[in-house]
């Protein structure tokens, strides 16, 4: 057996010193943030309930007007809300997860509704569909009401949403039937600027959240050119020119924020 030298001893009770000094720094922000948390999926719950009323009803115009703003309180929480696997791939999985795609019966959640209301204009045999995205969302608020939040979850969380943007939506992959991206987006910075701004008296790197805070600013002057009353214009409506600013930015905020845990002594 390999014996540690006093030096090699000292370090590595230092460095768990630290690691358990920066948890307890952080006790205040991660209580703060499942705060946060539990408020969103309240009313992802609450917006869930009436898009799938909706959805039963055969109100077709209603569902599609009620999908983007039901959808965004998810977007926000998701680096919590895929701790949950099996609910998360209920909730929010494509059509390309499943062998037949849009034709599986097995294809569930938000997006086979909106393959439905888009694609079909119809919500003929969607109503098991909605049933189950109810009481999905439900038993989500209920796990998450449970969890005990890890820190390197909560702040590695930032970073997760920007860079599956950055990897699959700014493509405009995720919402592809209703172009209802620019929702998501906003659902999505808006968690990570959350996550941020908690943790932010914390980081002692004044130039690093400059950067941050810049991007954010970019990419928040971006999606408020396509506002359109309470919401987004749909996202073929951007030009290209505003796609690429937006990517860049997502891109280089995703690659900043990948750095936050370091920076907290979380790696």
């Amino acid at each position: 057996m390999r014996l540690l030298t006093l030096a090699a001893v000292g370090a590595l009770l230092a460095g768990q010193i630290a690691h358990a000094e920066t948890t307890l720094d952080l006790v205040g922000p991660i209580s703060d943030y499942k705060l946060y948390v539990s408020e969103q999926t309240d009313i992802l719950v609450k917006n869930t309930e009436t898009f799938v009323a909706a959805v039963k009803a055969g109100e077709v115009d209603k569902a599609k007007a009620l999908f983007p703003s039901t959808r965004i309180n998810y977007e926000a929480i998701e680096p919590i809300a895929e701790l949950f696997s099996d609910l998360d791939a209920s909730i929010d999985s494509r059509a390309d997860d499943y062998e037949q795609a849009e034709a599986d019966p097995a294809f569930p959640g938000f997006h086979r509704i909106e393959y439905g209301l888009w694609e079909k204009n119809s919500t003929e045999g969607l109503d098991p569909v909605a049933d189950q995205l109810l009481v999905d969302v439900k038993a989500l608020a209920l796990r998450i009401e449970g969890l005990t939040f890890p820190p390197e979850v909560v702040v590695g969380g930032a970073a997760a949403l920007m860079e599956e943007v950055a990897a699959t939506k700014i493509s405009g992959e995720e919402d592809r039937y209703s172009h209802t991206d620019l929702w998501d987006f906003r659902g999505n910075f808006d968690g990570a600027k959350k996550i941020v701004d908690l943790v932010r008296p914390l980081v002692d790197d004044p130039e690093f959240l400059a950067k941050v805070d810049a991007n954010f600013a970019t990419i928040d002057t971006t999606l408020e050119k396509y506002r359109e009353g309470e919401g987004y214009v749909t996202y073929d409506k951007l030009t290209e020119e505003d796609r690429v600013a937006m990517a860049a930015a997502v891109n280089v905020l995703a690659e900043d924020l990948s750095t936050l845990r370091g920076k907290l002594g979380l790696d």
